[in-house]
């Protein structure tokens, strides 16, 4: 496989509709008046899974690029606190940060200057850019899956 294929397979599993939904899919036109339910059996709001899924994400584009990165702690880091109601800013201010990220990702992806399958230099167990766009691609799908299906489930589409 060529390199340029490679990364075009990296930035589809990032933002293409392939073998799941888009994030612009599940959350289009989603009704303001639930992003903060619960749905039923589920301990987090719809608000509260967009923002584990924007904290993730962030959190390994930072892994890659910040020589002086520090780990979070999982699971509080990764979900933040329960108590906290979103409104319009905050929904919006979610995807709008979950979207800066992923175009993030996807040009450290896209850049030829960047070795995908080299060691990150302040990384550890082998860890590569290839490796973490790939725990990225996954974590998103998975999630976006999820809210997908709690909001048929809801009847919210």
């Amino acid at each position: 496989m060529n390199d340029q294929h490679l990364r075009q397979q990296l930035v589809n599993a990032l933002a293409a509709r392939q073998a799941h939904q888009l994030f612009e899919t599940v959350i289009e036109n989603f009704p303001p008046a639930h992003y903060n339910t619960k749905p039923p059996n589920t301990p987090y709001s719809f608000w509260r899974l967009l923002e584990h899924m924007r904290i993730a994400q962030a959190d390994i584009l930072d892994y890659i690029v910040n020589p002086d990165y520090q780990y979070l702690t999982f699971p509080d880091d990764y979900w933040g606190p329960a108590d906290v109601q979103a409104d319009g800013a905050a929904w919006r201010g979610t995807i709008d940060r979950f979207l800066a990220d992923r175009d993030a990702l996807i040009a450290i992806a896209q850049d030829p200057a960047r070795d995908l399958e080299a060691q990150i230099p302040h990384g550890e167990n082998g860890h590569t850019i290839l490796r973490e766009i790939l725990v990225v691609a996954a974590h998103n799908s998975y999630h976006i899956g999820e809210f997908g299906s709690l909001r048929g489930t809801m009847g919210l589409w």
